[in-house]
């Protein structure tokens, strides 16, 4: 048995070993424009996804039926974030060519998050994406009204009516 556990400990050893060497040899290419292979991706993927799932069981919606507070959102959203995301009628800005990931274009996406999941994922941002945190620089009225507009409106619109509502309520009638 001592014999099994010695093998088992100088196999880890030797194995984190090679890790360490591996890590400061410089071999692992970082660039954005070198995509993970399928195994990263997965562990990067499946890591996000049951974080954000844990972490948004305590959150408590507010309740976001007035109208004021998606337009909020929906002027929030137009000012920082369709840059990356895009909008209906909009395709997501250049930038968005050199990341990788490459931000998701949310209006066309099924998947949409629920209000919870959307503002944990603005207040908290997610490592190892292009998705920043806003909780620092945004209070948790001004994330709600956001989490707001992208749960209830953004994936409903038409090109026309994005166009409508920027003509409306664009941040330069305030």
């Amino acid at each position: 048995m001592k014999k099994v556990i010695l093998t088992v400990l100088i196999t880890l050893v030797i194995m984190a070993g090679g890790f360490v060497m591996y890590i400061y040899s410089g071999s692992y290419d970082i660039s954005q424009l070198s995509h993970h292979n399928a195994v990263t991706k997965w562990v990067i993927n499946t890591t996000t996804h049951h974080s954000i799932d844990k972490r948004v069981e305590e959150i408590k919606v507010p309740d976001l039926s007035n109208p004021q507070i998606t337009i909020n959102g929906f002027k929030m959203y137009n000012k920082m974030c369709k840059g990356c995301h895009g909008a209906p009628g909009m395709n997501q800005g250049p930038m968005t060519e050199g990341l990788y990931p490459k931000p998701p274009a949310i209006y066309k996406s099924n998947d949409i998050p629920e209000a919870n999941e959307a503002f944990w994922i603005i207040k908290n941002g997610i490592k190892m994406t292009s998705m920043p945190a806003y909780g620092p620089t945004h209070n948790d009225q001004e994330i709600w009204a956001l989490a707001a507009f992208l749960s209830n409106k953004l994936g409903k619109m038409t090109a026309e009516e994005y166009k409508d509502w920027n003509k409306e309520y664009s941040e330069k009638k305030d």
